[in-house]
């Protein structure tokens, strides 16, 4: 739910518990889809579902390693994966090829890729690039620095082992193995990879909980769509909130107040809060 200028004021969850955010690529930033690209998927653009020179270079290394090196999935066939999960073997994978070529039949490659960038796992609760961007850099993915930018795409390969909130060494370790390997191909500068894996692990951030009631009514009026613009101004709410607090005084007197500014000449709400907090009784 946003704000009159389109200002996140507050996130919910999907039916199943999930956080996941809706991706679109042209609010996504254009470096971090050159480095995921890059690192996941070079001819992504070109091939029909199945990178089958991948596939091959996976094979050899399966053959002259014992052990897998590199899966050879394409992400379309990730996307596959995601929809349709299965468990990880010969049988599956072959499945998942069928189903990335029909998906580059279905689907262009931007869609695929929007498709990929909502459902990628990024450790518990959290589906998607837009969900992981606020849950641990506490805003869109529009604007990523290097080692944000690697952070999220080392994640969705391992994303349990490599929590950041729980397991911060071990996504330290596979962050700078994406910088150094996005540095061998060019995207980054080696200098700049260096110093960005030298940054410790992000924390989790709650998402925005901002206009807690109107957001709820905003969201009931609507149903269930990808976004909601209110007519809310941010700004103007967070004063509101904070003289809401202020005039309530300590939670223990169980006083509440609330507040709803007006444009008349509009006849737009440009701020609203419910209560000074949810704590008390009342809120």
């Amino acid at each position: 739910v946003m704000d009159r200028r389109g200002a996140v004021m507050r996130v919910f969850p999907v039916e199943d518990g999930k956080w996941r955010m809706k991706a679109h690529l042209d609010a996504v930033d254009p470096d971090f889809v050159e480095a995921l690209l890059a690192y996941e998927d070079k001819r992504f653009m070109g091939h029909g579902g199945v990178d089958f020179l991948a596939l091959g270079r996976a094979a050899g290394s399966l053959v002259s390693s014992g052990e897998v090196v590199s899966g050879g999935s394409t992400i379309t066939m990730q996307t596959a994966r995601l929809l349709e999960p299965r468990p990880r073997n010969v049988v599956s994978k072959a499945i998942e090829a069928f189903r990335a070529w029909q998906l580059e039949r279905r689907l262009n490659k931007e869609e695929i890729l929007e498709l990929y960038l909502t459902l990628a796992p990024y450790g518990g609760n959290l589906e998607g690039v837009r969900a992981a961007s606020w849950a641990y850099f506490g805003r869109e993915p529009d604007n990523l620095s290097p080692d944000q930018i690697a952070m999220l795409i080392a994640l969705p390969q391992s994303p349990e082992a490599r929590r950041p909130d729980l397991r911060p060494e071990a996504a330290i370790v596979a962050r700078e193995r994406v910088l150094m390997r996005l540095a061998d191909e060019g995207v980054f500068a080696k200098d700049l990879a260096k110093e960005s894996a030298e940054y410790p692990a992000p924390t989790r951030i709650d998402f925005p909980t901002l206009a807690w009631h109107a957001s709820e009514e905003a969201l009931r009026r609507a149903g269930s769509p990808d976004h909601i613009r209110t007519t809310i101004d941010m700004a103007l709410q967070k004063e509101v909130e904070a003289l809401a607090t202020r005039a309530a005084g300590p939670a223990r007197e169980g006083v509440q107040v609330a507040i709803m500014v007006v444009d008349i000449a509009r006849r737009e709400v440009r701020a609203a809060a419910g209560s000074a907090n949810r704590g008390t009784a009342g809120g």
